[in-house]
C-alpha cells in the first residue's frame, strides 16, 4: 500500500526524554516526580494519571511470535485509529477482552506479525484495554514498544485503536471520554504537547482511518485532552507544593494538514522503514 509521507528527521526530532523530564517543573526539586522513593518521573507521572487500563492478562492475551522491540526514548505522537469493525452495541467488559482477542488473532494469524500491532485499544464501552506485550510497562518507564499501526512511522507513536468505523456515525461518549483521558495520560508521561502529538492516522498514511467523523473530533480531542491535562497538573501542583504549568512542556512539529485520503478501511500498518512486525 502506497505511503503518503516518508520518515524526516527534521519533522520528528528524538528529543531526549530524560533531559526534559529533569529540566521541566515536573520534577521540580524532586519533591513529587523524581527522587520519590527511587521512583522515575514517568513513573511517578503516570501513577498520578493512569486511567483504568485491563492488562494483557485481564482479557487473556497469547504470548507474542517472538521479541517485541523496546527503546528508551518515547513516542513523539499519538496516532487515532478505528478497528473498522461494527458499531456494536455490547459495551461489557467481556465484549472488550473479546475483541482485544479477535483484534491479537487477526494480527498474528493472518498478518503474521509477532502481536497485536497497537499498544493500546479502547471500546464503544470506554474499556482501554493493553495490546501489544509490554506496552503498560514502557509507558510506566518512559519507553516505547515498537508497534504495527503506522507505516513508517512505528518507531516513533504510540498507537489508540478505537472499537468502531466512523466515516458516517461517530464514536460513543463513553469511548470519547477514555481516549480523553488515556491521550492526557500518555502526553503527561512523555511530555507532548496534545495540540501538537496528537494526530489521526490518515495524517500519516493513504487511508480513510481512523474516519470522517473521528477525524473531525480530533481539533476538540486536542482540546479536550489540554484541559484534563491542566486538571491533572492542578492536582500535582498541590502535592508538589510548586506551580506545575502545560507551557512547560516541549514543542512538537504541527499537525500534519491539507491530508490525503483513499478509501481503505484502516491503511497501511508496516512499511519499508519499519523493522519487522
Amino acid at each position: 500500500m502506497a505511503v503518503e509521507r516518508t520518515t524526516d528527521p527534521d519533522r520528528h526530532p528524538q528529543v531526549d526524554r530524560r533531559t526534559i523530564l529533569r529540566g521541566t517543573a515536573l520534577a521540580a526539586g524532586g519533591v513529587l516526580l523524581g527522587g520519590m522513593m527511587g521512583i522515575s518521573p514517568a513513573g511517578q507521572a503516570s501513577a498520578a494519571a493512569m486511567p483504568k487500563v485491563y492488562t494483557r492478562a485481564d482479557w487473556q492475551a497469547r504470548a507474542p511470535r517472538n521479541k517485541i522491540d523496546l527503546v528508551s526514548k518515547g513516542p513523539t505522537h499519538i496516532v487515532v485509529h478505528h478497528t473498522a469493525t461494527g458499531n456494536v452495541s455490547d459495551t461489557s467488559t467481556q465484549h472488550a477482552a473479546a475483541l482485544s482477542r479477535s483484534i491479537q488473532r487477526y494480527h498474528m494469524d493472518s498478518n503474521g506479525w509477532s502481536d497485536t500491532g497497537q499498544q493500546l485499544t479502547i471500546s464503544r464501552g470506554g474499556h482501554i484495554m493493553e495490546g501489544r506485550d509490554l506496552s503498560l510497562k514502557a509507558i510506566r518507564d518512559g519507553k516505547h514498544v515498537v508497534g504495527a499501526h503506522t507505516a513508517n512511522h512505528n518507531s516513533h507513536t504510540i498507537g489508540i485503536e478505537n472499537e468502531g468505523t466512523y466515516t458516517s456515525e461517530t464514536p460513543t461518549q463513553a469511548l470519547m471520554g477514555s481516549l480523553v483521558d488515556t491521550c492526557a495520560w500518555l502526553c503527561l508521561v512523555y511530555q507532548m504537547d496534545p495540540s501538537e502529538a496528537i494526530v489521526g492516522h490518515r495524517d500519516y498514511n493513504a487511508t480513510s482511518c481512523p474516519g470522517d467523523q473521528l477525524y473531525s473530533m480530533l481539533p476538540q480531542l486536542r482540546k479536550d485532552v489540554t484541559s484534563r491535562m491542566r486538571e491533572q497538573l492542578s492536582h500535582l501542583s498541590r502535592v508538589a507544593g510548586t506551580e506545575l504549568t502545560l507551557e512547560q512542556l516541549p514543542t512538537y512539529p504541527r499537525v500534519p494538514q491539507a491530508e490525503r485520503t483513499v478509501p481503505f478501511h484502516h491503511g497501511p500498518a508496516v512499511g519499508d522503514l519499519d523493522a519487522s512486525p
